[in-house]
């Protein structure tokens, strides 16, 4: 997997972000509305959390909290892990895989420019090997290499 983060595995993307002061319900809205498993904690564009699916039903099911009185901030995690745009696919992979995420903020200049989940990286990853493979085929069976009877 060859690239950088932006533009080769995220590009127009539409951040979905909420301030510190927002609910456990209203990260969980605006998951399901927009059919995504994290949500981005921001001041202004500057990045101050995330919040999963993860969060919600480790912190607030499981530990049977109200979501409309659970402050973002106390399920959040703060001051997470980033990317930078012109980071590697293979190295964002490596530490999703090392740490457990599924999901990381992208910063550039102390800005939010995105998010990068698993399924993303091995998308792109899965579009890798099939051109590699339609790389091989055409050498094999199109350059006259091959046992032709």
């Amino acid at each position: 997997m060859t690239g950088k983060i932006i533009p080769d595995i995220v590009d127009n993307q539409t951040l979905q972000t909420l301030p510190e002061t927002g609910t456990a319900r209203e990260a969980a809205k605006l998951m399901g509305t927009n059919h995504i498993s994290a949500v981005l904690i921001a001041d202004g564009e500057k990045l101050v959390g995330i919040v999963t699916e993860r969060d919600l039903t480790a912190k607030v099911l499981a530990g049977s909290l109200d979501p409309d009185n659970t402050p973002i901030s106390q399920i959040m995690t703060a001051n997470p892990d980033v990317l930078a745009p012109d980071d590697s696919p293979v190295n964002a992979l490596e530490l999703m895989r090392m740490r457990g995420y599924r999901h990381l903020p992208v910063v550039a200049d102390d800005k939010i420019v995105g998010i990068v989940s698993i399924r993303d990286l091995y998308a792109a990853a899965k579009d890798q090997l099939e051109e590699d493979v339609r790389q091989r085929e055409a050498f094999i069976f199109d350059t006259g290499y091959g046992a032709n009877v």
